[in-house]
Formats: C-alpha cells, sequence, structure tokens
C-alpha cells in the first residue's frame, strides 16, 4: 500500500463510504504478511517509496509465486531479480501478465502506473557488452521504480573516444550508474565529466587477476574523481535504488 492508497483509504472512512471493519479488513496484513516461506512487507512502499522486491536466487519457483500472490493480492507492482529462465518461464504461467527480461534476469508484473515523479534521467552506461546484465538490471529496476531511465552500452575506456561521443548524453543526465568490470577504470572517467551524482557498479568480469571483481570494486573505491559513491560487485538492483532516491530528491 503506497500513501496514495492509504489516503484515499481514510478519506473514504472519513467520509463514511467505506466501514470501519471494510477498511480493517485491507490493513489486516499491514505491515506484514507470513507467507509461510517469507514475511512479505506490504508497509515498505509507504516507509520508503518503493515496494519490496524478491530477489529470486536461491528461491524456488513456488515460493516466488507465493510471495508475488501476496503482493498482487494487495494490488502492488511486482519486481522479481536473480531470476533465471527455467523458474521465470514457471512463473508466467501463473501470472501471464508477468513481463520476463531475460538479459537483466528479472521480471516484472505491473498492476498500476507509477508516477514518475522524478528531477531528470538515470543514465546506465556500462563498460562492455559482457557487462550488460548487470547494466540491464539497473535499468530495468530503474524504471520500474517510475524513472525516466536510457542507456549507453560498450564505452570503455579500451576506446575512449566512444565515451566522449556520448558526452552531451552523459552532462544531460540527473544520476549516472556507470557499470564496468576488468579494472574498473569507467567510472573515474565518467566522475570527472560530469558534475552529477555518478554510481559506480563493480561487475564480476575479468580476467583471473581481476578476482571475481575485487579489483574493479578496489579501482572504484579508490577512485580519484571526486563524488564517485559505489555499490557491491554486480549490483545493479542496489545502484538503481540509490539512483531512483536522489532523482526523486
Amino acid at each position: 500500500m503506497n500513501p496514495d492508497q492509504l489516503k484515499i483509504l481514510l478519506q473514504a472512512v472519513k467520509g463514511g463510504d467505506t466501514p470501519v471493519d471494510e477498511a480493517l479488513e485491507q490493513l489486516r496484513h499491514f505491515p506484514s504478511q507470513d507467507v509461510g516461506c517469507a514475511q512479505v512487507d506490504h508497509h515498505r512502499e509507504l516507509r520508503q517509496g518503493m515496494p519490496e522486491v524478491i530477489f529470486g536466487e536461491g528461491k524456488t519457483a513456488l515460493q516466488i509465486a507465493q510471495i508475488m500472490r501476496a503482493m498482487t493480492d494487495k494490488g502492488s507492482n511486482v519486481l522479481v531479480t536473480r531470476l533465471d529462465s527455467v523458474k521465470a518461464g514457471e512463473i508466467c504461467i501463473q501470472f501471464p501478465t508477468a513481463v520476463h527480461y531475460e538479459e537483466a534476469r528479472c521480471l516484472t508484473l505491473e498492476q498500476k502506473s507509477v508516477e514518475q515523479n522524478c528531477r531528470g534521467t538515470i543514465l546506465v552506461v556500462s563498460a562492455g557488452t559482457s557487462d550488460l546484465p548487470v547494466a540491464a538490471e539497473a535499468l530495468i529496476t530503474a524504471r520500474f521504480l517510475g524513472n525516466r531511465a536510457d542507456h549507453i552500452y560498450d564505452v570503455g575506456v579500451a576506446g575512449i573516444h566512444r565515451l566522449l561521443a556520448r558526452r552531451e548524453q552523459l552532462c544531460a543526465a540527473s544520476v549516472l550508474i556507470v557499470v564496468a568490470g576488468m579494472e574498473g577504470a569507467l567510472p573515474s572517467v565518467v566522475g570527472g565529466l560530469v558534475d552529477k551524482p555518478v554510481i559506480a557498479v563493480p561487475t564480476s568480469i575479468g580476467y583471473g587477476a581481476a578476482f571475481g571483481g575485487i579489483a574493479a570494486l578496489l579501482g572504484m573505491l579508490n577512485s580519484c574523481a571526486a563524488g564517485v559513491t559505489v555499490v557491491n560487485i554486480d549490483n545493479g538492483f542496489g545502484a538503481a535504488c540509490a539512483a531512483n532516491l536522489i532523482n526523486r530528491m
């Protein structure tokens, strides 16, 4: 339940259009609901401005479906992250209106429109094609949360001219999510070109000494570009959530 829905319910009770018992029934599982495998946080959207999101990795399709059912019964939109194609296929049978984004490993089910109450555009910038799954996760999440979001792919520092050719688009964004593996240099370069918040996302892409993203993470944490912030390895979702909060301030 989001703030607008709660206001409508309270106004209906105040005006006598909705009986108190009916309102109580709507709030019965507020703030959380026990579905056996999870405690679904129906209060999160009211508290944080964005609904609970389901992390699909490690959960069975049945468990994910149970959580989704609890959320859809309350009229909530649903985002599932880190979802493989097999489980996504099973879930889409039960929820035919759900949309699976294979590259992003995400699934969304939208029952209501999300107001675009944002200052500008979130721009997702990725260094290489191999970084696309993490970048796509960030892009889908940002749009799901009601942001205008765009992307620039394959503009890593190995061919810096590709990035510089998009400088106008970089400077026009309100927040930038910069995704890179290997040595993780791209966020420092972008951070030196723009006067907007830059959220760096290290990916686990790279040869042996990349250590599954540790090299990129350390490179980004040691960025010489002032104002670059860093999220965890492969955490496109977390970067998008942070960008969403900044873009709505």
